[in-house]
């Protein structure tokens, strides 16, 4: 079974430490510490990589979010204008251009019960 990348990377943090602590300058499998440390620098700077652009990635997650905050405030301002407004206002062709119902095709929310003779 292949190793989880935390499993690979948690293995080669042991061993460059238990060899940088131990034995540094001893060879083993035909390399030297710091051939081993040459040979596996690309593993750990792709991890790094990827933490640096999860760190991008929350970073522009929160830019976003507080970017989508003034937009709402701004969106609801203008609709407002819209509704308020003497020539356009909630009938208006613009609100529902904007996504949302006129007040005309609104439905009233009348319900009529049916007698008790039909629900035999």
């Amino acid at each position: 079974m292949a190793k989880s990348p935390k499993e690979t990377e948690d293995e080669l943090e042991r061993m460059l430490n238990g060899w940088r602590t131990l034995t540094p300058d001893k060879s083993f499998g035909g390399m030297t510490l710091a051939q081993f440390q040459s040979a596996t620098a690309p593993s750990l700077d792709a991890r790094q990589r990827i933490k640096d652009l999860e760190n991008q990635l929350a970073e522009a997650r929160a830019d976003r979010q507080a970017a989508d905050d003034v937009t709402e405030q701004k969106t609801q301002q203008v609709l407002n204008g819209v509704l308020a407004d003497p020539t356009e206002g909630p009938d208006s062709p613009l609100v529902a251009a904007f996504g949302y119902t006129r007040k005309s095709e609104r439905k009233t929310g009348l319900t009529r019960k049916g007698s008790k003779q039909n629900k035999q």
